[in-house]
């Protein structure tokens, strides 16, 4: 199945309240990419669905990104199509630099502080490894923040720029004077010559920067994996295989599989247990602060 038929000019975006209205595979589309959507037990971004649209063979092509599947899909969230909001996607690039605001008067200060009280301890205490997991995509983003906890998750983009190799080679180094355990690194990517290459020469500049010692460990996609998850081919190139086009079941047994060996995970529910205790404690001891104030400045 392909979209041929869809018509660029047919999803321009228009002002909210006008009478949009799809038609032909571009309602085909959309009804398959809402189920796609709603799959998964976490929110995706554009990008990521267009892959999984284009391996189904709705598109044709990595260039119908910009020219189709982006105009389909924002008319559809502007005027609320069917079952679309503006809110059903995850911005994956940009986040607000929000300024100004406050609480309006000091005792409602107090109050907040004392509400928001939280006891964040180190997670990676009494870990016998230190790991993160590093990927491909930006766009698997998303994904492995909704199946794996207090993990350093580095979206590649691609090849990463040489600053940011540089900050990933000082950031294990931190790591690594802090916990004094093996580090580990988790990576995962597409099984095709390019992703193969990218995570070469990633390992290679960050070790080279890197004065602490890690394990290296590319997790997938495998030939084994490809098989026994039927991930479907690139049309586009015979022979390789895209993370995205992965099931979401498979994805959270390759990413489940290989990130627990190296995890306590009873080290992990003690410390929650203790941040849970000390959040309780701590809120209660300052929950008549704006109480307390009101009386000082009446003195």
């Amino acid at each position: 199945m392909t979209t041929d038929s869809i018509h660029p000019d047919e999803a321009k975006n228009k002002p909210q309240g006008t009478d949009w209205t799809p038609r032909g595979a571009t309602v085909a589309m959309l009804d398959r990419a809402f189920e796609i959507v709603q799959s998964v037990p976490y929110q995706v971004g554009a990008r990521w669905l267009f892959y999984r649209l284009l391996q189904e063979g709705y598109y044709s092509s990595k260039g119908d990104y910009k020219n189709k599947f982006i105009k389909a899909l924002s008319a559809a969230r502007h005027e609320f199509y069917k079952d679309w909001r503006p809110d059903t996607l995850a911005d994956e690039t940009r986040a607000a630099i929000v300024r100004g605001g406050g609480s309006f008067d000091v005792p409602d200060w107090l109050a907040q502080v004392a509400d928001g009280l939280t006891c964040h301890l180190d997670k990676w205490e009494g870990q016998g490894h230190y790991v993160e997991l590093w990927y491909e995509a930006r766009a698997m983003t998303q994904q492995f923040d909704h199946y794996t906890r207090h993990m350093t998750l580095r979206p590649m983009g691609g090849q990463p720029s040489i600053d940011y190799k540089w900050q990933t080679a000082k950031a294990l180094e931190d790591a690594a004077e802090a916990y004094e355990v093996p580090i580990v690194i988790l990576y995962f990517g597409d099984l095709d010559n390019a992703g193969e290459l990218i995570s070469e020469v990633i390992e290679r500049d960050v070790r080279t920067w890197c004065e602490a010692d890690f394990t290296f460990i590319r997790c997938g996609l495998t030939e084994a994996q490809v098989r026994r998850y039927g991930v479907p081919e690139n049309f586009e190139k015979p022979g390789e295989y895209q993370w995205e086009a992965l099931s979401d079941a498979g994805a959270r047994e390759i990413i489940t599989d290989n990130v627990l060996p190296y995890l306590r995970l009873d080290a992990f529910t003690e410390v929650e247990r203790a941040e849970r205790a000390a959040t309780q404690w701590a809120r209660a001891q300052v929950a008549d602060l704006g109480a307390r104030w009101e009386l000082e400045a009446l003195r």
